[in-house]
């Protein structure tokens, strides 16, 4: 039986609101897995205890305002304009505490949060982001254009080996607390690529950004993109979307 993951789309909110409800998310299913634990050890099972207490999944979309973010190993250098220039601009900026570097968020991209607890699928974080790196390839594909893996380096790029080609349409960073995740992915459908000018994206030198946009040489329908991703999300991952 698949496993259901309830998914909302949050529409436009500001960074810090949705980083708050992924928090709040992610402290529930830990509180469920602090349960459950107590519950093993006063029943002396050794396996998680089944019915009584389950952890949920979450699927969260979201479009920011335009907003700069720095995960907890990036290097803040990699932002090459000033707290004032950014105020002057109306682009936010917070330093996280998911994976990766620095990246952009903003209109027209889809920025996708899932809170999925990894005991019920598979405890590798590595073997998690190639999957949601297979949701973008895939997404990709039905467009028509080739997605790709670039070597050491998380996300989806197309011609990922042809130097000074490279383009990265999706962005990856998480975070994972006793294998629940949150944060997740940030995907360039119609997005304003000159916020990228002024960071190194994810730390990557001399390395473009792109769009569906821009690949595809026209505005794609931002709706039709949303739901190419939610299929390929329940097809990766083999689970149930429900609302």
């Amino acid at each position: 039986m698949q496993q259901q993951v309830y998914f909302q789309d949050l529409g436009n909110m500001r960074y810090k609101e949705a980083w708050d409800y992924q928090e709040e998310l992610l402290r529930n299913n830990l509180q469920v897995k602090s349960e459950q634990r107590k519950l093993q050890l006063a029943s002396g099972e050794s396996e998680p205890v089944p019915e009584l207490l389950s952890t949920t999944h979450h699927l969260l979309f979201v479009e920011h305002p335009p907003v700069y973010t720095l995960g907890k190993s990036g290097d803040v250098k990699n932002i090459l304009i000033s707290e004032a220039e950014m105020n002057e601009r109306g682009i936010e900026y917070y330093p996280t505490n998911r994976g990766g570097d620095i990246t952009f968020h903003g209109p027209q991209q889809i920025v996708g949060y899932p809170i999925l607890d990894l005991e019920k699928f598979e405890t590798d974080i590595g073997k998690y982001l190639r999957k949601l790196e297979e949701v973008i390839i895939l997404t990709m594909k039905s467009f028509g254009l080739k997605g790709e893996r670039s070597s050491g380096e998380t996300g989806v790029w197309l011609d990922p080996d042809k130097k000074g080609n490279e383009r990265k349409i999706c962005a990856m960073g998480v975070r994972c607390s006793r294998w629940i995740t949150m944060h997740g992915f940030a995907f360039n459908v119609n997005t304003d690529l000159n916020y990228f000018n002024n960071i190194i994206p994810c730390g990557i030198e001399n390395k473009q950004v792109t769009s569906l946009e821009r690949e595809l040489g026209r505005k794609i329908d931002f709706e039709e993109a949303k739901q190419k991703v939610k299929y390929y999300f329940e097809e990766v991952f083999d689970v149930k979307l429900a609302e």
